[in-house]
């Protein structure tokens, strides 16, 4: 089955310009592995784009791209205006010290006042639901709660554009679905622009206003899937038809980028 490309749609309200585009951007690095190929797309705010593909396409080097962690070696990548935001696959958090301080620590590099950063670091710890835990170090969190603090600490900047690099990946299935949803609640609320890998076409279906596959490497789009159903979304959707329907198509085309 050969998937349809189609255009997404973009919550209501959201603006339509877009936060983030690649323009045929290609990655090869210098030992010669060409990691990404002539890709193009883009993600406008409101829009949460979620890319699947087989291990070692190139999806996290997406992000790279889009972060300048790793220029492109050709064609474009576009950010717009405004912060970035990155969760990477571990919550990267500072073991001596709190969630607090974890918390404000952008804020801190950023050079924001304490105020205002004390202000920006509570408001991102009551959204993600760690309230009452900003005393506490990182080895006394679960998995999930060290998420949340990670996802908070990127909060703080407001940003524009948000990067997910698998960020719940390691985690078990009941904490991984609770974490879906509420990053779905942040994202209706804040509707920034964002790009979200993972190896779950189920989690990139639950979350997205779309779904990008990539081939094997040198990882190109071979499927971009709107996905229909309304927001908000309660985790009961995995177990419509409709969503089993389109899960499958988005499996299919993975299946042929390797045939």
């Amino acid at each position: 089955m050969s998937p349809t490309v189609t255009e997404s749609s973009t919550l209501a309200g959201a603006a339509t310009s877009p936060g983030l585009t690649f323009d045929h951007a290609s990655m090869r690095f210098p030992d010669g592995t060409h990691a990404v190929d002539e890709v193009s797309f883009h993600v406008d705010p409101g829009e949460f784009v979620s890319v699947v593909g087989p291990s070692g396409c190139g999806k996290s080097t997406l992000l790279k791209m889009a972060s300048g962690l790793q220029p492109q070696s050709s064609g474009g990548v576009t950010v717009g205006a405004g912060n970035l935001g990155y969760v990477f696959q571990d919550a990267t958090l500072l073991p001596w010290r709190t969630v607090r301080q974890n918390v404000e620590l952008l804020g801190e590099l950023e050079g924001m006042k304490r105020q205002e950063r004390k202000e920006e670091a509570q408001r991102a710890i009551e959204l993600v639901g760690l309230k009452g835990f900003e005393d506490k170090h990182p080895k006394s969190l679960s998995g999930g709660m060290k998420m949340r603090a990670s996802l908070a600490r990127a909060l703080t900047l407001k940003p524009k554009v948000f990067l997910f690099d698998e960020p719940f990946g390691a985690l078990d299935e009941i904490t991984r679905e609770r974490l879906n949803s509420e990053l779905l609640t942040l994202f209706e609320r804040e509707r920034f622009a964002g790009l979200f890998i993972t190896h779950s076409i189920a989690e990139a279906v639950f979350l997205s206003t779309r779904v990008i596959v990539m081939s094997a490497r040198p990882g190109r789009i071979v499927g971009d899937f709107e996905v229909p159903f309304a927001f908000p979304r309660e985790p009961e959707l995995r177990f419509e038809p409709a969503f089993a329907e389109l899960c499958g198509q988005v499996s299919e085309s993975l299946k042929e980028s390797h045939s």
